[in-house]
């Protein structure tokens, strides 16, 4: 009897040492799951909302800033008339070629720090020398696009802002005759609103009466600029559309800096064919002008800084929000531009804007609008 009662009180005792141990090893693991998930949110940053914030002012600061540096770059170079400027754009696009190599090297895509988180991994690509070539056709557009939209700005900053507004007839002009891709009926009535409030921008009165005044250069690359870009746009969808592609890339991060180096690459025969003559001034100004190091730089930096955070600010807003968005961003710059350049917008500048920049924002949003809400079915 009595050996069956230790028995039973050594039962028990290793019971409640294996029930001690079992509470031991679960407060363990949730402690640690605790600490890992502390570790994790600090490490993220700030909550999403607030990133996304802050991504929205640094996309339209850095936006405003590259708009200023750039002016300020051509400038230093003696202006339009220099013979310098496919030069500035062409090494503004081999400054994002370099920083996207640094990224590479260093495996690190600070941009998030903007929105006060981590910064994000960004291996290189694992693209195939076909993916390449078939993304030489973005690089070409994106080259192109920029490279105008720098001899649009150069004539007139703020005209050229105008011009730029009015990307989307375009856009759809190109999707409509290349892509098969016309726009709604609906879009297709606000076009003439948008080309309206362009061509009213370029008038001026003079002796009491109203002409045709405006920068040649601005007009025309700014036109060239919109055309790129809707060409552009619709050359990259079509090759992001390839899953295949787009898993070797590894995120648009990267399909980004792979479409700027390739737009880089294309742009130096140009600017040695067009401005070959005058690199050996360009160098030697660069060596000697801070003021020109710094802006090319900096231009080259929120050139491709902006464009990123746009990306990642207008992948995660709705469609009506992003166009809000866009067509406020158009609006800042130009009253920014205004304001650093000393040059006020006429009377029919700023009549033509709002137009052209309101039919830009009725074509974006116009058919989420007319959408015809389900119906609730009635019980």
């Amino acid at each position: 009897g009595v050996q069956g009662c230790a028995t039973r009180r050594r039962g028990r005792h290793e019971r409640n040492n294996d029930e001690l141990t079992s509470f031991a090893l679960r407060l363990c693991r949730c402690s640690s799951m605790c600490m890992k998930t502390e570790e994790k949110m600090a490490s993220k940053g700030v909550p999403d909302s607030v990133a996304l914030l802050l991504f929205f002012v640094f996309w339209y600061a850095g936006n405003m800033k590259y708009n200023e540096y750039n002016t300020n770059s051509l400038n230093a170079v003696g202006g339009k008339t220099a013979g310098m400027t496919m030069t500035v754009a062409t090494m503004q696009l081999g400054v994002c070629a370099v920083y996207a190599l640094i990224m590479w090297i260093v495996r690190i895509n600070p941009a998030k720090l903007f929105g006060l988180q981590a910064p994000s991994r960004q291996d290189p690509p694992k693209s195939t020398s076909s993916d390449l070539v078939k993304t030489v056709p973005v690089g070409f557009c994106s080259a192109g696009a920029h490279a105008c939209t720098v001899f649009a700005l150069g004539g007139d900053p703020l005209f050229g802002q105008i011009v730029k507004s009015g990307e989307p007839v375009l856009a759809a002009i190109v999707n409509t005759l290349f892509y098969g891709k016309p726009p709604t009926a609906t879009k297709a009535m606000c076009l003439p609103v948008i080309v309206g409030g362009v061509a009213f921008a370029s008038l001026k009165k003079i002796d009491g009466s109203y002409a045709l005044k405006f920068d040649q250069t601005a007009l025309v690359f700014g036109m060239l600029a919109n055309s790129f870009a809707a060409f552009k746009g619709s050359e990259n969808k079509k090759l992001m559309s390839d899953a295949g592609i787009s898993e070797r890339f590894g995120g648009v991060g990267n399909q980004f800096a792979v479409t700027q180096i390739l737009a880089f690459l294309i742009c130096l025969p140009i600017m040695f064919a067009t401005e070959g003559a005058m690199f050996n001034k360009f160098v030697e100004l660069l060596t000697s002008s801070k003021d020109l190091q710094f802006n090319l730089v900096m231009s080259g930096l929120c050139f491709y800084l902006y464009n990123e955070l746009a990306t990642m600010t207008l992948k995660v807003t709705g469609p009506v929000t992003a166009s809000v968005a866009n067509t406020a961003k158009r609006v800042i710059v130009m009253v920014y531009m205004a304001a650093v350049t000393g040059k006020a917008l006429t009377d029919e500048q700023k009549i033509g804007a709002g137009v052209a920049i309101g039919g830009v924002l009725l074509y974006s949003v116009i058919d989420d609008l007319l959408k015809s809400k389900p119906k609730k079915k009635v019980a």
